[in-house]
């Protein structure tokens, strides 16, 4: 089958400044490697419709959801934390349509139109907590799946995971609790943002790494503590949470990846949908700010999610 690529020309109009990491420049990186890479024909493009109110409040709070469409502005930025994520008046629609791209991969997927899916999306999710925003991040893309997945389609069970070098904070805040959700996660620590180490909850798998991390810890961490309770839990469907900056050329991360990491661990997760949820995987890009490294690990994940 294809792999729907779901994007949309939104997520480029946002743009938090000069200088910041998240831009613009990440999505046309991978668009730059898919065409280099012979990949593109193998997709089947989508555009990311706008998530409903609906959709987002089964994740966020409604005030929280009415103060992003308030304070969205007519000209120039605001922040909605401490200073690393902001808006500018494009930046609520691009929101909605990185949640909207998540939505659509899960109906995609329980339709039976693809197996895999990636959502090419910006800004990220899974900093964003149930009322706030934080680390780049607006709204939890992968978490309004996951609740979209359970809510609208009926699954009783979803396993997250996320490889990003950060600790997905808002997305176990929001879903840990759910006992029709496993997430599972690697990540730096101690690292922004500081969360994540000290978790007692048989959903929540959740293995802090040191600085310097290469694949072959990374690689034991997801065989000794993903894989079992994946097996176990029995997913009928996989969300990942794909964030790239734990390449060893991404400074801000400090982890030691390459290419061949990201495709051994997307391979693995494949065979695991491949058992239990008839080879369903969506994944929604996260981090990842050396522009080249992105580009190259978004491919060998894309693909090893179509073989």
């Amino acid at each position: 089958m294809p792999l729907a690529y779901i994007s949309h020309p939104d997520c480029l109009l946002h743009d938090m400044g000069a200088g910041h990491p998240e831009s613009p420049e990440r999505l046309t990186a991978i668009e730059d490697q898919l065409i280099a890479s012979g990949l593109d024909m193998w997709l089947r493009r989508h555009d990311a419709p706008l998530a409903t109110r609906e959709q987002l409040l089964r994740a966020h709070d409604a005030a929280y959801v009415d103060e992003v469409e308030r304070r969205s502005p007519v000209e120039g930025r605001v922040l909605l934390d401490q200073g690393d994520t902001s808006m500018n008046p494009h930046s609520h629609r691009a929101a909605l349509r990185a949640a909207g791209a998540g939505v659509l991969a899960v109906d995609l997927l329980m339709r039976g139109e693809v197996e895999s899916a990636f959502c090419a999306v910006r800004p990220p999710g899974h900093h964003a907590e149930r009322g706030r925003a934080m680390g780049f991040c607006i709204f939890n893309n992968v978490a309004i799946a996951a609740l979209h997945a359970l809510e609208a389609h009926g699954l009783s069970r979803v396993a997250i995971v996320d490889f990003d070098v950060h600790h997905g904070n808002g997305t176990e805040q929001i879903l840990g609790g759910d006992p029709r959700v496993l997430f599972a996660s690697t990540f730096r620590h101690p690292f922004y943002p500081y969360s994540g180490a000290d978790v007692a909850n048989e959903r929540v798998v959740n293995v802090p790494l040191p600085a310097g991390t290469r694949g072959p810890a990374f690689r034991a961490a997801v065989e000794d503590r993903w894989l079992p309770a994946l097996e176990a839990f029995r997913p009928e469907l996989i969300l990942v949470s794909a964030g790239f900056d734990a390449h060893r050329e991404d400074d801000m991360g400090g982890f030691g990846l390459v290419e061949d990491d990201y495709a051994w661990v997307t391979a693995a997760l494949k065979q695991v949908a491949r058992r239990h949820a008839a080879g369903r995987v969506a994944s929604c890009l996260e981090g990842g700010y050396a522009l080249s490294a992105l580009g190259r690990s978004v491919v060998a994940h894309l693909n090893a999610l179509i073989e």
